[in-house]
């Protein structure tokens, strides 16, 4: 039998470096907000000392865990337009670890169960993955008993608000969802339906909304 391979060392340091509790949280925050977060808005955020939060920012930064960019938030430029602001966003390099949080092994069990069940009773593939999608949502939902939004972020969505439409900000099926869009887009939308079936949700309707840095799905207020 194959052994796992070790993690890489950074990648170990990395997680380690969220372990300690106002880190991590300081990490949840930083990555769930829709674009760059300074050190002010994320103490405030937080109720946390401006000097505590900026050193803990600064180890996630060193950790290469999260990205600093720097940006004028005055929008004005040239001269007597000030120093840009240092800011904080999620960083680009995928730890193996995973994170963000991917679930390739749901994803790979929903796709064989359909095609085995297809095989057997010669009902259309997508057709098995949506109903088997939507099942596993059900499942999901009657083994969590808090909110839709508790849920999600349970699961490794990542949501936040919008308004009254909930984003989720992480696709757990991000690479095959690239190469395989309609498929695994279509068995997303029916796992969150099954969600929100699950949670006797009425409020919420699931929807198709692809967009760039977040996954196909979102929750808006039903019709």
């Amino acid at each position: 039998m194959d052994h796992p391979k070790e993690a890489p060392h950074a990648d170990v340091s990395a997680v380690a470096a969220l372990d300690e509790p106002t880190r991590r949280r300081l990490y949840d925050h930083v990555v769930r907000q829709p674009g760059p977060v300074s050190r002010d808005e994320a103490a405030a955020a937080l109720g946390l000392a401006l000097r505590t939060a900026a050193f803990h920012l600064e180890r996630l930064a060193d950790e290469s865990l999260l990205d600093v960019v720097y940006e004028r938030r005055s929008g004005r430029t040239g001269p007597g337009a000030g120093r840009p602001a240092k800011l904080y966003k999620r960083s680009t390099k995928q730890v193996t670890v995973s994170l963000p949080e991917r679930n390739y092994e749901l994803a790979g069990r929903l796709l064989a169960q359909a095609l085995e069940e297809s095989e057997d009773t010669g009902e259309p593939v997508r057709t098995v993955l949506h109903r088997k999608a939507h099942e596993l949502g059900t499942w999901l939902a009657g083994q969590d008993h808090t909110g839709v939004f508790d849920l999600l972020e349970r699961y490794g969505f990542e949501p936040r608000h919008d308004g009254e439409v909930i984003v989720l900000g992480n696709c757990l099926f991000h690479a095959l969802a690239r190469e395989h869009t309609q498929t695994v887009c279509g068995m997303n939308l029916h796992l969150l339906r099954g969600v929100l079936h699950g949670l006797d949700e009425d409020r919420l309707q699931a929807c198709l909304a692809p967009a760039p840095g977040r996954c196909c799905v979102r929750l808006e207020p039903a019709s």
